[in-house]
């Protein structure tokens, strides 16, 4: 029995590692290739570009942002594996009640924003957007770029969902889905198309401009704030004159804005967002037309034999 619990412990002292090391990692890699900005102003740049890999078509570019996102997803995985190790039936303890809190959470969402017939094959999907985006944009809390405020990696997301949409909309074949461009007059042909575009347009602006306005506000009032506290306590003698004093405070407070609740809300809203275009375009009346004509052939074959 103490063997078993050791095992137990070990496991989970190493699930403990995966979740905490990527995130360490992600903070040594930011301080070894971190490059000093002399010039003495503010520096607001995207995802640095560590390097690239040679393609035929095109090369890879390997920037900040992937490898960042790469150990979030370590990172989830290990809380994942930790949340979920010894589930039992008959005794509940901390960990099990927490994944059960979450999982009850995500389908109550996914089954008040969407058909019942998305609930068990699309809550692990929801689950992971929040949990993805959430992470991604509270990076920034350790000093990490945030991979939220790369516009490619929320364009991948989109690009994701714009499949599932798609797949949704051709259930009732590809016929239908053609036929809803001509609605309601063919003359509509040009506009319905871009509106299909837009969708995943729509849904990585949206997102990565509010995450990424975030940071560059707070960067600017931070910058401002220090010049300003230089400007009026630089007289101080020695080293006091070089604390911007007037930087305590007011950052930190707009961090738990911009960097918390903003971050937080983007992925729920990321979420919602993707849980009503999918749902959406689900052809239900459609389908449900085409089995009726499915069903009156099958019964006419019947009554004819």
């Amino acid at each position: 029995m103490q063997e078993k619990n050791r095992k137990f412990r070990i496991v989970d002292a190493l699930l403990i590692l995966m979740m905490v090391l990527p995130l360490v990692a992600a903070m040594v890699i930011k301080i070894l290739t971190n490059e000093p900005d002399l010039t003495g102003g503010v520096s607001i740049a995207g995802a640095r570009i560590f390097f690239t890999v040679p393609m035929p078509i095109q090369d890879l570019i390997i920037t900040e942002a992937q490898i960042n996102a790469w150990l979030i997803l370590i990172t989830i995985l290990g809380a994942c594996l930790f949340f979920t190790h010894g589930l039992k039936e008959d005794k509940r303890d901390w960990r099990q009640m927490a994944a059960e809190w979450v999982v009850e959470k995500v389908d109550g969402l996914v089954e008040a924003s969407m058909e019942d017939i998305f609930r068990k094959s699309y809550a692990p999907f929801i689950a992971a957007i929040l949990a993805y985006s959430a992470c991604s944009s509270l990076m920034s809390l350790i000093g990490v770029f945030p991979p939220t405020s790369d516009v490619n990696v929320i364009a991948g997301w989109s690009i994701l969902v714009f499949g599932l949409i798609t797949k949704n909309k051709l259930k009732a074949g590809f016929g239908n889905y053609a036929k809803g461009f001509l609605e309601p007059i063919p003359v509509m042909l040009p506009m319905n198309i871009l509106g299909e575009v837009a969708t995943p347009i729509s849904m990585t602006f949206r997102h990565f401009g509010n995450v990424m306005s975030g940071s560059v506000i707070a960067t600017l009032i931070a910058w401002a704030l220090q010049n300003l506290s230089h400007m009026v306590l630089g007289w101080l003698p020695g080293l006091l004159g070089d604390i911007p004093f007037l930087q305590i405070g007011l950052p930190a407070v707009l961090s738990v804005y911009f960097d918390v609740f903003s971050g937080c809300i983007q992925a729920y809203i990321f979420a919602m967002l993707t849980m009503l275009n999918i749902s959406g375009a689900y052809p239900a009346d459609a389908i449900a037309e085409r089995l009726a004509k499915r069903e009156a052939r099958k019964a006419k074959k019947v009554k004819a034999a």
